[in-house]
């Protein structure tokens, strides 16, 4: 609880010095129920955080490991593609993206695609490992397609829907989803990798992003409806407490499908494959509900009052100027990120997988920074109407041609780092906030080609970021040791030296 309240205070307090300030301005109400809602994010957060670690991710090693040191690798590519696509299925983001995109792509018909597309890449991401395949070259060839079909529906006319199918690739990926991946990728690579290859375990939740992206890009490129963007209600509801209730009781179900059927795949395989003892179960029951309480508290409240909260200071900062914007924005999207449930398990996993080579701190402050430039580019987007084909293109270049420079673990914990970012918190409260900024500056006809696309730089910033970050360890590796030699070359030549005998030079 103290790290969930040291990880959201920051946002909440930044708020308050724009209200104390007047850049924006509240009602009585809305200030009591941000308030209201930061509390319970908070609680859901810790309770959350807690509850995964006990749970999601012990499930996600054991499946992994047990699976794999069975040597039974057509039943552990079945039940990663089983695990996958029912998680997927039900990840509350992906319900909100298909509602959204109604008007275009079939609900059903959207979630299933997805749930296969995710499915089939974490069976990728498995004979990665066994076939020790290099994963840029895998994701350089993945993100090579997708762009061609980019090319194809500028072609056609439909460049207005790249925005939103990147933007897929990061919701697919939210908290349920996220501790599993990564436990799981470190349970299978733990049995078939060698150490040295740290890199090895990284590399699901990449695929998992870049899954959706393809599917929802090849729907848009059969599809002959016209998408028309439907604002939301963001208005606030005059009674905090009856809203929340039902915004509670929706999420109550929504999760709880996803937590049952995660719980229900692992009861099935570890029933016939794994055998854990009674305890060990018990325990993980425990976790689990934990998590799932701790989830819909943080869903609810974000979703019942963040979402409308952000859309409103969205639409009172574009009043200010410009540069005001862009500088208020970078701090929230530096703030926000720090505040994602998933991004605190993603950093720990990282520290522990890489033996404390990548600290956790230099890790956050590294998304902090990404993320933070990645909304306030979001900002000058809408302000200027810049196609989000101008970002993303050359952004994934820069990406490939740094992995070419910088250590592989570098490179691998980017790609994952790029899903992980663009969590509920970005979806529900940074999203809202772009649209609240294009609807006032450009109306709500232009949501559609300049409002979305925030998740997809959100996603993009941490690749581009950590790629950095390895470039500069390398640097500085280089540079220690030219310091090393020249000192070495610098010492006086004529110094004794023993060899451990008693023969002298």
């Amino acid at each position: 609880m103290r790290k969930s309240l040291i990880s959201v205070l920051p946002i909440y307090a930044l708020v308050m010095l724009l209200l104390i300030f007047r850049i924006i301005e509240f009602t009585g109400y809305e200030i009591l129920s941000f308030s209201l809602a930061t509390i319970i994010v908070i609680i859901g957060i810790g309770l959350f955080n807690y509850g995964s670690e006990h749970a999601m991710t012990p499930i996600g090693k054991k499946v992994g490991k047990g699976l794999t040191k069975q040597g039974k690798v057509i039943i552990l590519l079945l039940v990663v593609f089983m695990f996958g696509f029912l998680i997927t299925i039900a990840e509350p983001d992906l319900s909100v993206l298909a509602s959204q995109t109604k008007s275009i792509f079939n609900n059903v018909l959207l979630i299933v695609s997805v749930g296969l597309s995710v499915g089939f890449f974490l069976v990728i991401a498995i004979l990665k490992i066994i076939k020790k395949i290099n994963l840029i070259r895998i994701l350089s060839l993945l993100y090579m397609l997708a762009f061609s079909i980019v090319a194809l529906l500028a072609f056609q006319g439909k460049e207005s829907l790249v925005a939103l199918a990147f933007d897929s690739g990061g919701v697919t990926t939210g908290p349920m989803t996220v501790p599993f991946l990564m436990a799981l990728g470190a349970g299978v690579a733990n049995i078939l990798s060698q150490k040295s290859e740290k890199d090895a375990s990284f590399g699901f939740i990449a695929f998992s992003s870049i899954g959706p992206v393809l599917i929802v890009l090849i729907l848009a490129l059969f599809s002959r409806k016209e998408m028309v963007y439907e604002l939301n209600d963001y208005s606030i509801s005059n009674n905090f407490f009856l809203s929340y209730l039902k915004c509670f009781a929706e999420k109550l179900k929504d999760v709880g499908i996803s937590i049952g059927l995660l719980f229900l795949c692992f009861i099935v395989v570890d029933r016939v494959l794994l055998h854990s003892s009674k305890k060990q179960i018990i325990l993980l029951v425990k976790g689990l509900i934990i998590a799932y309480l701790g989830l819909v508290l943080f869903l609810s409240a974000v979703d019942n009052t963040y979402m409308s909260i952000g859309y409103k200071i969205g639409y009172l900062l574009s009043n200010t100027n410009t540069f005001v914007l862009i500088i208020i924005a970078f701090v929230i999207g530096a703030l926000t990120v720090l505040a994602e449930p998933a991004i605190k398990i993603l950093v720990l996993q990282v520290e522990e997988m890489t033996n404390g080579l990548i600290k956790k701190r230099s890790m956050l402050i590294t998304l902090a920074i990404g993320v933070g430039i990645a909304i306030s580019l979001a900002m000058i987007r809408i302000a200027f109407k810049i196609s989000i084909l101008y970002i993303i293109i050359p952004g994934y270049i820069l990406c490939f041609i740094l992995a070419f420079f910088v250590p592989k673990i570098y490179t691998a914990i980017a790609f994952d780092a790029g899903g992980v970012a663009s969590g509920p918190l970005t979806s529900s409260f940074i999203l809202p906030i772009a649209i609240g900024v294009c609807n006032n500056l450009n109306g709500s006809e232009s949501i559609l080609n300049y409002g979305f696309g925030v998740v997809s730089l959100v996603a993009l910033s941490p690749l581009l970021s950590i790629e950095i970050l390895g470039a500069l360890s390398v640097f500085k590796e280089k540079r220690r040791i030219k310091k090393a030699v020249k000192q070495v070359l610098l010492e006086d030549d004529k110094k004794i030296i023993r060899f451990g005998g008693n023969y002298e030079i």
